[in-house]
């Protein structure tokens, strides 16, 4: 059955096509397998909140007729403003608009926030760019730049909110440095939630073409409730698409966890445990809440625009299990820098089992794609990341986060990183173990190797389900590098990260390559510390099996300064060669200026495939496709096929680097 939605309808209709609903929300209430929800452009200030689920086979699809026509927005619009000095405006707003949950008193702040906890759920918009809170009023109406800001000429836009607790209303100054308000579009955030089930396990449902934005979304980290502007909430089989994303105050689009009340933001509200002991808890405990391939994930989430949120474009931790996430291009994650704090990325995943994220164009985010925790079966492969990096200058955030393009944390592998184009000054954060990086361009450093880890026991699973196999601390290594180019294409010299509590600074490394790992053993020196020919002696193994795992490196290049590891095999290195790798935007796509394959002279190497990587060391599973079957490297960045001449890099040939990426 089709049902009918049109905001600018004459009245309320009962969703046929001549008397259409005006709510989105009055179909959700009763669309039922297999039916489809037609909305008509329009805005609607509205939380949908489905209350039936499809089936794999009979889906419940809600599609915008007119592509990015429909608007789902948590905002209102205000023409009541007053001017109170100058540049500032006031007006205030009857709390009852919020029901229960006032983002004007809500701070953004829980488990693993690092930042002052001064800003608010709550924003005001002018012509959909948010404005950045103050503290104080005197402080709104000065409309100084915000120095830790990305964006430093949008930070002179300034809200200030306090409530007249006598008239039960919230009262909002704001700065719109010489613009009426009432004659612009001024809106502010309040609904905490756009499209998501109030309930968990409301599978299978379609949301495609919808412009979605504004929405007092709360901090989402890993052991907590995760909401976002919308997602699944706990269920099995979404599909997100060609939707455009943003200005969610924390998390776009969550594939998160559910609420627990007995783990929720546990070491916030209680201390007595530490936080990586509640996230040991909330996978166990998931198990016992339905955490099963059968029940939970399996979500595709492709070809959407999502942008200008300040926690994440993408959250989830465990929801988010045998997913696809395709074809999006995520842009300007946390650029306002208001917040700061241990779940900020483009893409932020927890337990990313089966995952495949590819085809991605992610760039200006305070991180690009981050991997925490149980990167198991994970596949990163054919994306463009680059400006994921702080600009000069902007101040460093106290409480904030370090830029990469990608972000490997205290897993156990096998994490599998493929053909992508790796372009921003740190490529890879590194405090993992079990990771193959095969086929990428890779223009930054690999930093934090062997380091950030510290006894966090993490779990790994049976292959590909989400049943715990065991627990184990980070060993690193138990990494492979095949046929990757690696270039210093930013400035060497290590970094000086202040610490928060100015109490000294943290040097990270900018050397590009792989030379960080000169001091791990290769397969043989690690294996040959296991004598089987004689009975074991588990106390003296004691240190064979606490020290590093084995390090694989083959077929690499390493261009202007970039270093090989001394135990490279087959390896291509020419400090004195003059690169030029350049990101240029023409015409809405991105292409590559480089002269790169000048440098090559012919090099090759052999076809890589799931036999050459082996597996994972903890878990004991092969680099192989989610179905379990294997994986072989013959196809490039763009698809193209490679043959029997295999170059390293992303590209087949040196033709394809000047194609459109």
């Amino acid at each position: 059955m089709k049902l009918y939605v049109n905001v600018n309808a004459k009245r309320d209709g009962n969703g046929t096509v001549e008397m259409p609903f005006r709510r989105i929300n009055d179909a959700a209430k009763i669309a039922q397998p297999g039916d489809e929800v037609l909305v008509a452009p329009g805005i609607y200030r509205e939380y949908v909140n489905p209350v039936h689920g499809g089936t794999a086979d009979a889906r419940i699809t809600y599609r915008s007729t007119e592509p990015l026509g429909a608007v789902i927005t948590g905002a209102e619009q205000v023409k009541s403003w007053e001017n109170y000095d100058g540049n500032v405006w006031v007006c205030r707003i009857s709390n009852s608009i919020f029901g229960g949950y006032n983002p004007y008193t809500t701070f953004v702040y829980g488990d693993w926030y690092f930042a002052k906890a001064d800003k608010h759920t709550g924003c005001v918009y002018l012509n959909d760019r948010a404005l950045y809170e103050t503290t104080s009023l005197e402080d709104c109406m000065k409309g100084e730049v915000y120095e830790c800001s990305w964006v430093p000429e949008e930070s002179v836009y300034k809200w200030y909110a306090v409530q007249d607790k006598e008239k039960d209303e919230t009262v909002i100054y704001a700065n719109f440095q010489g613009q009426n308000p009432n004659a612009e579009n001024v809106e502010i955030n309040v609904r905490r939630e756009c499209f998501m089930p109030s309930k968990t396990g409301v599978g299978y449902i379609t949301v495609s073409g919808f412009n979605i934005n504004k929405a007092a979304t709360t901090w989402a980290p890993p052991a907590a409730f995760q909401d976002g502007m919308i997602g699944p909430h706990w269920s099995k089989g979404w599909i997100i698409e060609d939707c455009d994303i943003s200005n969610s105050k924390c998390a776009g689009i969550s594939v998160g966890k559910y609420l627990d009340p007995d783990n929720e933001h546990y070491f916030t509200n209680k201390y007595v445990k530490s936080p990586t002991q509640m996230e040991r808890d909330a996978v166990c405990r998931g198990q016992y809440h339905g955490w099963l391939k059968e029940n939970i994930g399996g979500h595709i989430i492709r070809r959407n625009n999502i942008h200008h949120c300040e926690q994440g474009g993408i959250i989830g931790r465990m929801g988010g299990v045998f997913s696809i996430i395709e074809d999006n291009h995520i842009h300007h994650i946390n650029n306002m820098m208001e917040q700061g704090g241990a779940e900020i990325a483009g893409i932020k995943m927890h337990a990313a089992i089966d995952v495949i994220m590819r085809r991605n164009h992610i760039h200006h985010c305070t991180m690009g794609i981050w991997c925490d925790w149980e990167a198991q079966g994970t596949r990163i492969t054919q994306n463009l990341l680059h400006d994921n990096q702080r600009p000069e200058f902007a101040k460093i955030l106290k409480g904030g986060m370090m830029s990469q393009d990608i972000f490997v944390e205290v897993g156990h592998g096998p994490t599998l990183i493929d053909n992508n184009i790796l372009l921003s000054d740190v490529s890879l954060r590194f405090a993992t173990e079990g990771v193959a990086m095969v086929h990428n361009l890779i223009c930054g450093a690999l930093t934090c190797v062997g380091e950030g880890t510290g006894p966090r026991y993490t779990p790994y699973h049976i292959p590909h389900r989400t049943e715990v196999m065991g627990f184990m601390t980070i060993l690193h290594g138990d990494d492979r590098f095949y046929n990757n180019i690696f270039v210093q294409k930013w400035p060497s010299e290590d970094v000086i990260i202040p610490h928060d509590s100015d109490d000294g600074a943290d040097f990270e490394n900018r050397a590009a390559g792989t030379w960080m790992f000169d001091e791990y053993p290769t397969y043989a020196e690690w294996i040959s510390q296991f004598d089987f020919s004689k009975p074991v002696d588990m106390k003296k193994l004691e240190p064979a099996h606490a020290g590093h795992l084995p390090v694989w490196t083959e077929g690499n290049v390493y261009l202007c300064g970039a270093r090989a590891c001394k135990n490279e095999v087959n390896g291509l290195t020419d400090a004195e060669a003059d690169v030029r790798i350049e990101l240029v935007e023409k015409d809405g796509a991105y292409y590559l200026d480089t002269n790169l394959y000048d440098f090559l002279e012919g090099f090759t190497d052999r076809m890589i495939n799931t036999e050459v990587l082996g597996q994972a060391f903890e878990p004991e599973q092969k680099f192989e496709s989610p179905d379990g079957t294997p994986i072989q490297f013959d196809a490039d960045y763009f698809g193209t096929h490679r043959g029997i001449r295999v170059i390293p890099g992303p590209f087949a040939s040196a033709e394809d680097s000047g194609k459109a990426l």
